[in-house]
């Protein structure tokens, strides 16, 4: 397959860019229908007249149909895009990618869907799907799954679906967040899951960050010291990667700290632990719940972060990562922790 990909590259390289244009109209419309011609122009970067041109040939192909509400599917359009998905794989050099990445970071695996998030704000459902799709596959019978906040997880939420009688989920959050959006939240996310999967969901009621007081205060009270416990059996853990500075910002951290983390030149955020580009710690929040040892104690750790602007982020959370960790991310963030930039 990769001798031909090749050989059409030299031959019809045309060819090839108007398969990848029209599969990625076919791909957003997949998983945005119904959605108007304008926001697809707006999204994929086209002309209205490029795109009108496009969408009626593939109307005449019959992939795809018109309503008032927009664009959609149809039953062949969802399989073409389907067995184009491998095709498009090979195309863009992604299984190549992947392995390259799982031998640089060191760790059991590398998941990289098309696109860069930070270009195409739908590219994080596929991150979700993905997700989504890696955790079906590992998981059956009984599991504790303890799950951070952010809008990626949230995400991940938005992709899950009810799961067949093999699976039983208890979510978790993994830490407490109380203070964030309270869409992004841990506990909400928990429980966006659980009604998605029919499954299970506990809630940890404490801010995501405590004095020292606090801490020991909170940890004695006998439902949180209940939920804790539930999050350090979590037999798998999902969680996003930050940058250090939009976490630091959200978290609304005291203007010196802010200071210490750009002096440190800290890059990336996860667990409320703060990495510079060596994947040291220069500064940890004071949090309940899951810390960065716990993670050892997890059978499977899943990261999902994209997006370029997120390569030293995850590059620099991967030095600290367990070797269990299943990353998936986007085209953007894989060129770039492949050029080097943030390693």
């Amino acid at each position: 397959m990769k001798s031909v990909i090749e050989l059409q590259k030299k031959l019809l390289p045309d060819l090839l860019e108007i398969m990848q244009k029209r599969f990625h109209i076919l791909q957003y419309i997949g998983a945005m229908e119904p959605v108007g011609r304008r926001s697809l122009a707006a999204t994929l970067g086209l002309t209205e007249r490029v795109l009108r041109s496009e969408v009626e040939f593939l109307k005449e192909q019959k992939l795809l149909f018109s309503t008032s509400a927009g664009m959609s599917l149809t039953e062949n359009g969802r399989e073409l895009v389907l067995k184009l998905e491998g095709f498009m794989r090979d195309l863009s050099g992604l299984d190549e990618m992947e392995s390259k990445l799982k031998e640089l970071l060191q760790i059991k695996k590398v998941y990289v869907v098309p696109g860069d998030s930070d270009l195409l704000a739908w590219i994080k459902n596929e991150l979700g799907k993905t997700c989504v799709m890696c955790i079906n596959k590992i998981l059956k019978g009984k599991n504790i799954i303890a799950v951070t906040g952010g809008s990626t997880m949230a995400t991940v939420a938005d992709m899950m679906n009810p799961q067949s009688s093999q699976h039983d989920f208890l979510f978790v959050p993994a830490r407490g967040g109380l203070g964030e959006d309270v869409k992004n939240q841990a506990n909400s996310i928990c429980s966006q899951m659980a009604e998605r999967t029919h499954g299970k969901h506990r809630v940890l009621y404490v801010p995501d960050q405590v004095s020292d007081e606090m801490y020991k205060s909170m940890i004695k009270e006998p439902e949180i010291h209940e939920v804790l416990h539930l999050i350090r059996s979590a037999n798998m853990v999902l969680h996003g990667i930050g940058d250090a500075m939009t976490m630091a910002k959200r978290r609304k951290t005291a203007p010196e700290i802010i200071d210490q983390l750009q002096k440190s030149e800290a890059v990336g955020e996860a667990f409320g632990y703060y990495f510079n580009e060596a994947g040291e710690v220069v500064h940890k929040v004071q949090t309940i719940g899951l810390q960065l040892d716990d993670l050892e104690n997890a059978q499977h750790v899943i990261a999902v972060a994209g997006g370029a602007s997120k390569a030293k982020a995850i590059g620099a959370y991967m030095k600290q990562a367990p070797s269990s960790t299943i990353l998936i991310t986007d085209e953007g963030a894989a060129n770039e922790l492949l050029r080097g930039n943030s390693l």
